[in-house]
C-alpha cells in the first residue's frame, strides 16, 4: 500500500479529533499536535501521535469511537447488495425510510458513490452501504467495495459530458469526503450536516 499523503494524514487526524470530541476528549488536552508530530518522522507518512500508532490504526480507533458515537437506540443502516443500476431506486427508498425525513442530499451521495463502483469497478460487484446519524448531528455515508486499488479521483468533466460529475456532486453537498483503503477493499465515505435530513 502506498504511504499516506499529508492530506490523508490531515483527514485521519481530523476524523480522530472529531471522534474523540464526541466523547469529551480534545487533542489539545493530550498536549499533542498530531500533524506536527507526524511530520517529525522520516518518512512522515502514516504516523500519528496517539499511542505512536500508524494512520491505519488511528482510522480504526476513529471508527470504533465514531460507532460508539452513533445515536443510541438507532443502529446504523447497513445494507449489502450487488452494485447494479436497478438496485439504486430501492436503495434510495431504504435510506429515506431509515432517516425518516426527506434526504435528497444523502440519497444523492449514496447513488453517486454506488454508481462509481458500477462504472469503475464493475457491475454486480458486492458493496456494503452504511448510513448513520452521529451525536454531532452529522450523517455519515460509507460505500465499501472489494477493489482496494481502484481509488476514486475527482476530475473536471467537459460541459457536454453525460457522466463524470459524481464526486464533484458529492463534494458539493457533503461537508467532507475521502477514501480509506483496507486489506479487503476500500471505503469511500462522506459526511453531511444535520440539515441533510432534519
Amino acid at each position: 500500500m502506498p504511504p499516506d499523503s499529508v492530506f490523508d494524514i490531515t483527514l485521519c487526524v481530523d476524523d480522530l479529533r472529531d471522534a474523540l470530541s464526541v466523547h469529551g476528549i480534545t487533542l489539545p488536552s493530550l498536549r499533542v499536535d498530531l500533524p506536527s508530530f507526524a511530520g517529525a518522522y522520516r518518512p512522515p507518512a502514516g504516523l500519528v501521535a496517539l499511542g505512536n500508532c500508524n494512520a491505519a490504526t488511528a482510522r480504526r480507533l476513529a471508527a470504533v469511537l465514531r460507532d460508539a458515537g452513533t445515536v443510541p437506540g438507532r443502529p446504523p443502516l447497513d445494507v449489502e447488495l450487488p452494485a447494479l443500476p436497478e438496485a439504486l431506486k430501492g436503495l434510495r427508498r431504504t435510506v429515506r425510510r431509515y432517516l425518516g425525513a426527506p434526504c435528497s442530499d444523502v440519497q444523492l451521495c449514496v447513488t453517486e458513490l454506488v454508481t462509481n463502483v458500477i462504472r469503475h469497478v464493475g457491475e454486480g460487484v458486492p458493496v456494503r452501504v452504511r448510513v448513520a446519524r452521529t451525536y454531532g448531528g452529522r450523517i455519515r455515508v460509507e460505500v465499501t467495495d472489494p477493489a482496494g486499488q481502484a481509488l476514486p479521483v475527482s476530475l473536471p468533466a467537459p460541459p457536454d459530458a453525460e457522466e463524470g460529475r459524481g464526486l464533484a456532486l458529492v463534494a458539493a453537498v457533503a461537508l467532507r469526503w475521502s477514501v480509506e483503503q483496507g486489506a479487503e477493499g476500500k471505503t469511500v465515505w462522506c459526511e453531511l450536516g444535520a440539515d441533510a435530513a432534519p
